[in-house]
């Protein structure tokens, strides 16, 4: 045992390796005999008020110890002096402080450490109750302490923060436990406390009394008189996790409202409607206003600068309702009635609901010889006026530590790194920083001509280079260098990406099919509930992404020859059926059958490659992918209904023929489409030309004129999307504004969840929704390589044979030979295969992958890459693997 003398008073810990549940000691002032924890002798008064309970060992049972405590004579003795404690008995035992362990808490991106909570029981005398509590606490792992008095409370409270404070407010003969509650309130450190009364226990025939006066004098919940000491420990680990944490997490904001109170970039805070709900002071000292005469003030009450454009406040809501952040050059009009110019950032804030519930605005004073003179002497009416908290700070000021906020010439004559930089200064940058919206490349090569003002003279070479490459025209589109010396690369890279301004005067290439407006002659297709036995048991299978599209373009020949293939009509029918594409549109399945028969009777059967069988192909592809979950968790229904059309109509009337084939032949329509995206813009144009032509089959004539055009505007975004001079341009967006975002969200604490789950950004904004539609089509017209190897080989003789048609039509008209890999003679399908999917396909089915996760298409691609390299390896040209006979 541990004893020490206190004014006669005796403290004991049961010392661990003691098995014995009590000890026995006696003093010098008086033979007494002590037993439990304490007791009362001659000098009671002196025992202090509080007692720190971390830990004890409970006993086998609360029985026992009780009836020793009440035996020892003195046990039922507590002390009533108003004195804190200055000594305080504690038991710890190794089993609590093992239990006693901090927690890692996470607040947005800050990482907080919660250590154990700390619980204060004031009660007038200890009995089941308090008991009740203390080993809840013991089993809990919290740090507990007892107060018997009121002040002893206070003084207690005020020495440790406890998060938890239990209040004993059964009898008021002891104390008055409102009162007590009120004077912890008065204290600053109880704002994040939360205070527990304890309530006596009612009869039945009583009726409940109301919780509103202990709400009025501070308490936060109430507790039914219960000894139980799982009752008591439910109870607290209740609060903890819901109250408590809550609170924790609220502390944090103190660090934040710090920060933002000390940063020199001024901020705004508004609520959605724009009414101000905080600004720093550094907003304070930029505008001239006093917190007090901003905050609960709407931004449309403050006076305004005329500087700025007329529709940029119009340009700005756009951005921000939208969920998109806005950057640019706005003028601000200060208290004293002076126009400054600032770089603001607003940035929208989702809260509850998936909803916009703030806007964070950030501004920056561009500091131009107008903007120094109204700041400097601001400053000097500041100091003349008295007030310190303006004079003090000299953020706004031009500084040398902010480097966009200083005269250039000065930087530069400063800087000893670079002394060839001294004579350089950027006209550029006063274009640049007059314009009131900024691109966001503008923004860009302002951020870089800025830091390049003050470097040394390799780095402002170096970002000259940089400044070199971003003026360019085409950012996204991969340069083929010199040591790349495979021609298979660089004729069908080149082929695909060049938009064909190599034409040659006095050639022209007309399209030899009429465009067919009139389909009465045509035969009426069967409905989808009578097609032929043979045609409903292939299409049992078209959910499937291995669903071969040859057996149904074979079972759909009318004719017996390639004159009439009708593999889109019936699939078409199959899937808009399962998509529910009449009911959106509200048109009759008769009305969507003679569509569909008047778009596929306008592509070209006499394509190998782009023909209706490529159509129902694509279609098939963009039916299976809607059919993922987060492709449809981030779609709705007309998103759905102008993809399944996108992909219908994405080629008719190919010629079969590239868009730099028709640019250079001088074709109608290169001319018509001024050489750009000629093949995309007259397939969205021809399809709709066709749809509206007769009633019969114009799908879109039962709805209203909006939503008309949204679809519609899809549907024209969709195809366009196809065109591959912009691939790169589409596939780095959707990493950069789908992925990205998708994988920070997945690594962080609050990412987990299922697939189906798909964070606010992808649900909520048109724009991201564009880009998954984008994507969506392009791997759908470009997924080849991911069938399996049978279907992969098939298309990969029909396009190579397409490419063959055309190159040797370029040399017969004389024309330049867009891509002279492609000879029949002398070309390798397998190389060009493994360069198509080397440059184009990986890296978008990847991103596309990542997003909807297809690992059946992976693995195919996977699969016909590896096949592709072996046959390239044994340097054949054929599509298949030799026999062994033949190596």
């Amino acid at each position: 045992s541990i004893h020490v003398s206190h004014s006669g008073v005796i403290y004991c810990r049961d010392s661990e390796e003691s098995n014995s549940p009590h000890q026995t000691t006696t003093i010098s002032q008086g033979t007494t005999t002590l037993h439990g924890l304490f007791v009362k002798t001659d000098a009671a008064e002196s025992i202090p008020s509080v007692l720190a309970y971390q830990s004890r060992q409970p006993p086998p049972s609360a029985g026992p110890r009780r009836k020793e405590r009440r035996e020892s004579g003195g046990a039922s003795a507590r002390s009533r002096t108003p004195h804190c404690c200055s000594v305080e008995a504690e038991t710890q035992t190794s089993s609590s402080s093992a239990k006693a362990s901090t927690t890692e808490v996470q607040v947005g991106p800050m990482r907080l450490t919660q250590y154990p909570i700390q619980v204060l029981l004031v009660f007038a005398k200890e009995d089941n109750q308090s008991n009740g509590f203390w080993w809840a606490c013991d089993r809990a792992g919290y740090r507990c302490n007892v107060a018997w008095t009121p002040e002893s409370a206070l003084e207690c409270f005020l020495d440790k923060h406890q998060e938890i404070i239990v209040i004993d407010h059964r009898n008021s003969k002891y104390f008055d436990a409102e009162d007590i509650c009120r004077s912890i309130r008065a204290t600053e450190p109880s704002e994040h406390t939360v205070i527990l009364a304890v309530v006596p226990r009612i009869s039945a025939d009583q009726e409940e009394t109301s919780v509103l006066p202990l709400l009025d004098a501070g308490f936060d919940r109430q507790f039914m008189e219960n000894s139980s000491v799982t009752a008591c420990y439910n109870e607290l680990v209740q609060i903890e996790h819901g109250e408590v944490r809550s609170h924790f997490k609220l502390r944090a904001c103190n660090a934040v409202f710090t920060a933002l109170d000390h940063c020199q970039e001024a901020v705004e805070i508004t609520s959605e409607d724009h009414v101000i709900q905080y600004v720093n002071p550094a907003f304070e000292r930029m505008m001239g206003y006093c917190k007090g005469e901003l905050i609960g003030k709407e931004l449309t009450e403050l006076p305004k600068s005329d500087k700025n454009s007329a529709d940029l406040l119009d340009n700005i809501n756009t951005f921000i309702k939208k969920g998109k952040e806005w950057q640019g050059v706005y003028y601000a009009r200060r208290k004293s009635g002076d126009s400054i110019q600032q770089h603001v950032k607003i940035t929208p804030v989702v809260g509850q609901g998936g909803k916009i519930r703030h806007f964070v605005s950030l501004k920056r004073l561009h500091c131009t010889n107008e903007n120094n003179k109204q700041l400097h002497k601001s400053h000097r009416e500041d100091k003349y006026t008295g007030d310190n908290s303006q004079s003090e700070s000299g953020s706004y000021k031009c500084k040398n530590r902010r480097k966009d906020s200083v005269d250039v010439k000065s930087i530069t004559s400063q800087s000893s790194d670079a002394p060839s930089l001294q004579t350089r200064r950027y006209s550029s940058m006063a274009r640049i920083h007059s314009m009131t919206i900024e691109a966001p490349i503008t923004k860009v090569i302002n951020i870089i001509n800025a830091a390049q003002e003050n470097s040394p003279i390799t780095v402002a070479e170096a970002l000259d280079r940089v400044l070199e490459i971003l003026r360019t025209t085409e950012l996204y589109s991969p340069q083929l260098g010199t040591k790349d010396e495979d021609p298979h690369t660089s004729d069908l890279v080149g082929g695909l990406m060049n938009d064909g301004l190599r034409r040659l005067s006095g050639n022209e290439y007309v399209f030899s099919k009429n465009m067919n407006l009139s389909h009465t002659h045509l035969p009426v297709p069967n409905t989808i509930s009578d097609v032929p036995p043979c045609i409903a048991q292939l299409l049992d299978n078209e959910e499937s992404w291995d669903f071969n599209i040859f057996e149904l373009e074979a079972v759909t020949n009318k004719r017996g020859s390639v004159d009439y293939l009708a593999p889109l009509v019936y699939l078409g029918l199959k899937v808009f059926a399962r998509f529910g594409v009449s009911e959106f549109l509200n048109c009759t399945e008769a009305t969507l059958r003679a569509w569909l028969q008047v778009i596929e009777a306008n592509y070209h059967s006499s394509n190998s490659y782009h023909n209706s069988t490529h159509a129902a192909d694509v279609l098939h592809a963009t039916a299976f992918f809607l059919g993922k979950e987060r492709v449809k968790g981030s779609l709705d229904h007309l998103d759905e209904v102008a993809a399944l059309i996108a992909a219908t109509i994405h080629d008719v009337d190919h010629p079969g023929r590239t868009n730099s084939f028709l640019c250079n032949a001088g074709s109608e329509l290169a001319v018509l489409y001024n050489d750009t995206a000629v093949l995309e813009s007259h397939h969205t144009a021809l399809a709709f030309q066709l749809t509206t032509k007769d009633c019969k089959y114009n799908i879109f004539k039962n709805i209203d004129r909006n939503r008309y055009r949204t679809l519609r505007q899809a549907i024209i975004d969709m195809v366009l999307a196809t065109e591959m001079t912009k691939h790169f341009e589409h596939v780095n967006k959707f990493v950069n504004s789908i992925n990205k975002p998708m994988a920070s969200e997945d690594t962080s604490p609050h990412g987990e969840g299922s697939d189906t789950e798909c964070t606010p950004n992808i649900k909520n904004f048109p724009d991201n929704q564009t880009l998954i539609k984008r994507m969506m089509i392009k791997c759908a017209d470009v997924a080849n390589p991911c069938r399996p190897l049978e279907l992969c080989i098939e298309w990969a003789g029909r396009i190579s044979e397409e490419y063959f048609a055309q190159t040797d039509e370029e040399k017969r008209q004389g024309l330049p030979v867009v891509m002279p890999v492609f000879d029949r003679n002398t070309c390798s399908i397998p190389k060009s295969q493994i360069s198509f999917i080397d440059y184009f396909i990986t890296d978008m089915f990847d991103a596309w992958d990542a997003f909807a996760h297809l690992p059946v298409l992976m693995q195919h691609l996977a699969n016909n890459y590896k096949h592709w390299k072996t046959l390239d390896d044994l340097k054949c040209k054929s599509l298949r693997l030799p026999s062994e006979n033949n190596n």
